[in-house]
């Protein structure tokens, strides 16, 4: 256990920032498989839409400090290759 004044101010700090970076993580996989479901279920237009409301949640944990900048970027390549597949095979 933490004996000065500034060590446990800091325990409290990183409890605090851990418990907003679990919800903003847990927000982006919400947003991550809202995507996946609608290229599961085959719908390319909702597919379109959850895609676009997911790249700036993505790339906002990126700038908050939570994702890598190259995961974020794998994870939405990969979500748009998806996408493109699936409206590419409804057209």
């Amino acid at each position: 256990m933490a004996n000065h004044k500034s060590a446990k101010k800091r325990i409290r700090r990183n409890l605090a920032r851990a418990e907003i970076n679990r919800a903003r993580i847990s927000r982006i996989r919400t947003f991550i498989k809202k995507v996946e479901s609608a290229v599961g279920v085959g719908d390319a237009d909702g597919a379109k839409v959850a895609l676009r409301l997911a790249q700036p949640e993505i790339m906002r944990g990126v700038s908050k400090g939570v994702m890598h900048k190259k995961t974020a970027s794998r994870k939405i390549s990969r979500l748009a290759a998806s996408v493109k597949k699936l409206s590419v095979s409804a057209a």
